[in-house]
């Protein structure tokens, strides 16, 4: 079964690469789908193809794991693909709440779609790609938080700014 792993993964973390991982044993196939909001650009730290290449890396020793971006709904995406099951990691309650509305939305909006839930580890829940990203901007020490593609980008990102 080929399943899709949507996020913007702004950056990916280790969370995102726990759940990748797991589901890359689950299933046959895994698409990684990035999205590319135009209309929020400017809200993300890294681009469409930073992302999508920091997620490459990540990812490079799962066979079955592929990467690419999509833009609009998930939903028509799913459609175009022909793919039936998309794939989301759970870390809180506050996550389950808006999952589960976002679900329910892809399900009326294409009634062949289902969504699973892989909770997170442990040790990852508490990890947000919002939390890294402030610890990143002040010099902090992202490594523990996120694979090395990620934290080498972040730290290339942030060097030389004003703290």
């Amino acid at each position: 079964m080929h399943v899709v792993y949507p996020g913007s993964f702004d950056p990916f973390t280790n969370g995102h690469l726990d759940v990748a991982e797991r589901a890359s044993r689950l299933f046959d196939r895994v698409t990684v789908a990035v999205l590319e909001n135009p209309a929020k650009r400017d809200r993300y730290l890294f681009s469409i193809e930073e992302r999508l290449a920091i997620i490459r890396a990540s990812t490079k020793h799962l066979p079955n794991v592929e990467v690419e971006a999509f833009h609009g709904l998930l939903a028509e995406y799913m459609r175009k693909k022909g793919l039936r099951v998309i794939v989301k990691g759970l870390r809180a309650v506050s996550d389950y709440e808006y999952e589960l509305q976002m679900a329910h939305l892809n399900r009326q909006l294409n009634p062949e779609v289902e969504t699973l839930f892989i909770l997170a580890a442990t040790r990852w829940a508490f990890v947000s790609s919002t939390m890294v990203k402030e610890i990143a901007r002040y010099g902090g020490d992202v490594g523990r938080f996120v694979p090395p593609p990620a934290a080498r980008a972040l730290k290339a990102k942030f060097q030389g700014e004003e703290r």
